[in-house]
């Protein structure tokens, strides 16, 4: 193709679209409908350009002339409040919902796995040797040990921020990493459900379960769910990485990962308030009773939004991804 030839015969169109692209005033009818099609000439005559004769000053000309051209007909969008109170009244409850045959029985599991570890070191001394020198264990769990004022150790509002942080971290490694096949997924959950292990069972042993469950359940449990939600999705996407269904991988693994993402937002969220909680409801002088019902408020408040909330989202057609308009297009496959 003879570039200055192709140049000088489709000058003229260009230049008509960017002077309608400069337009300051409304475009009449007849001129919106000239845009659209000077647009479409001229991202067909940029892929000619760029398949037969690349000529970088023109190919940049080009782009940029059909990018302002695409955002003039398709217009702009701008995320506002709109968009943040759909996504967490029926994207976020949605994405959860959807992905509960992965993080139910992966919360299930874990606990047990707490469960058996702290029995293991409840029940033999000689695990408790192992891990520290018994006078180090009597300072952690005795009355006033280290345990107990682990919550009240700081100020609330920096040890809030700095739960959440940590927290919200925790939760974005399990989605994040997930899609190498889910084998960090593993291990941050089981280092969890390990620490959670050895304060159940050297409390357990030191005859101060009930106080130990005192301090952990009003945050606990929203704390816990929220990671399990993380873990549960991020062994799904590392799935999709081996079985990505009838779908293509890439396309796949798109769309899980945006979900994640999307998943990793609401999350933190979720992890402010278990923060909150364990900042300010966990070393408060509340009776015990009371700081464990709140958590166990929280946490059927949290499980009410996402089996009731999310499933009917879910069963409207969401699925936790971005809206159809904001996301690229795709080529049908066969089944």
């Amino acid at each position: 193709m003879d570039l200055d030839v192709f140049a000088a015969a489709h000058r003229h169109e260009w230049d008509r679209l960017d002077a309608l692209l400069r337009r300051r005033r409304r475009l009449t009818g007849e001129e919106a409908d000239e845009l659209v099609t000077l647009y479409q000439r001229a991202a067909t005559h940029l892929s000619l350009v760029q398949s037969s004769a690349p000529d970088p000053a023109l190919v940049g000309r080009l782009t940029t002339l059909v990018a302002r051209a695409r955002s003039a007909v398709t217009g702009a969008r701008t995320p506002g409040w709109r968009d943040a109170a759909l996504f967490f009244t029926r994207v976020f409850p949605a994405a959860v919902y959807r992905s509960r045959h992965w993080w139910v029985p992966t919360a299930l599991l874990s606990t047990a796995v707490a469960a058996l570890i702290g029995w293991w070191v409840a029940t033999h001394p000689e695990v408790q040797s192992a891990i520290a020198a018994p006078e180090e264990l009597r300072a952690l769990t005795r009355p006033g040990g280290e345990y107990e004022t682990y919550y009240s150790s700081h100020p609330a509002t920096s040890f809030a921020a700095q739960v959440w942080t940590n927290n919200a971290m925790a939760a974005g490694y399990c989605l994040v990493l997930g899609v190498f096949l889910g084998l960090p997924v593993l291990y941050v959950l089981f280092e969890n459900m390990v620490n959670l292990g050895l304060g159940l069972g050297l409390m357990g042993s030191a005859g101060r379960l009930d106080t130990f469950l005192g301090l952990i359940l009003p945050h606990g449990l929203l704390e816990l769910t929220a990671v399990f939600v993380a873990a549960g999705t991020g062994l799904r996407l590392g799935w999709t990485v081996i079985d990505p269904g009838p779908r293509p991988r890439r396309t796949a693994l798109a769309e899980e990962g945006r979900a994640a993402i999307g998943m990793a937002i609401g999350l933190a969220a979720v992890l402010f308030v278990s923060g909150a909680l364990e900042a300010f409801v966990t070393p408060s002088g509340l009776p015990t009773w009371a700081r464990i019902g709140i958590g166990v408020t929280a946490e059927l408040l949290f499980l009410v939004y996402v089996f009731v909330v999310g499933r009917r989202a879910a069963l409207a057609g969401e699925t936790g991804d971005l809206e159809r308009g904001d996301r690229s297009d795709v080529l049908p496959t066969a089944a």
